[in-house]
């Protein structure tokens, strides 16, 4: 191989993107992390790209442990997710949620907030 043919390889390979970091980052949510709260009508979180709603799960967790999956809202921007949450009583609470990222990996992550009434 000549030199100039090995200088535009090098340049070529200089120049091409490389892999694509997709995962999923979670960016805002409603409650935020360790926030007080006094009412909680819904948990909206937003992610930093598109993610396939109906591969995903938000989970409400108690602080004596009991879990329920939520309901998710179908309709709303590709980069979030919305549940409508129960009534809650005062106290701890953990969310937990789960989502398929647009480079085909499983995401995942939790945060708490408490109800003080």
């Amino acid at each position: 191989m000549s030199r100039l043919s090995l200088v535009l390889v090098a340049a070529v390979l200089a120049l091409s993107p490389g892999p694509a970091v997709a995962h999923s980052l979670l960016i805002a949510s409603v409650p935020s992390a360790e926030a007080v709260v006094n009412e909680v009508p819904a948990v909206t979180l937003r992610f930093n790209n598109r993610i396939e709603k109906k591969l995903c799960q938000i989970r409400l967790v108690a602080a004596a442990g009991d879990a329920q999956v939520l309901p998710l809202r179908p309709e709303g921007a590709v980069d979030t997710l919305e549940a409508p949450l129960p009534r809650l009583a005062a106290g701890r609470y953990r969310i937990e949620w789960r989502v398929l990222s647009t480079d085909g990996h499983v995401v995942s992550g939790a945060f708490g907030f408490r109800v003080a009434q």
